[in-house]
């Protein structure tokens, strides 16, 4: 998950009830597994005093910044949304390594062609 993001920061109050999703989301970015993903990410945890809301801010490899309530969202949902962005830039990247316009359009009338079946190998090797 880290080796989308450079920067994660974390922030809430230590005695509000609603933090369990903020622990739970530190304790992955400081994983053994995480952190070797990606050295360079900075996690920040800021512990505040106020009644503010908890809240998780990432920064995409690329710049872009997206915040996550931490109150109504779990930290594996959380996880998952990172996850799916960062395979979304992974994808971009390899369109524009390769001279690729991005995004890519997929004319309408291809989208309206049917599908014909492509038989493994496998398959029509042991059928002969």
């Amino acid at each position: 998950m880290l080796k989308f993001l450079s920067k994660v920061k974390i922030q809430f109050n230590a005695l509000d009830p609603r933090t369990a999703s903020c622990m739970e989301f530190l304790a992955q970015c400081n994983a053994p597994k995480a952190k070797e993903s990606n050295p360079s990410c900075q996690v920040q945890v800021k512990r505040r005093t106020d009644d503010q809301p908890p809240e998780i801010t990432v920064t995409f490899v690329n710049g872009i910044e997206q915040t996550y309530d931490a109150t109504s969202t779990p930290a594996q949902n959380i996880r998952t949304m990172i996850l799916e962005k960062g395979q979304y830039l992974e994808t971009e990247q390899m369109f524009r390594e390769a001279g690729e316009k991005w995004p890519v359009i997929i004319p309408d009338e291809e989208l309206q062609q049917p599908f014909l079946g492509i038989k493994p190998k496998k398959a029509e090797e042991k059928k002969q």
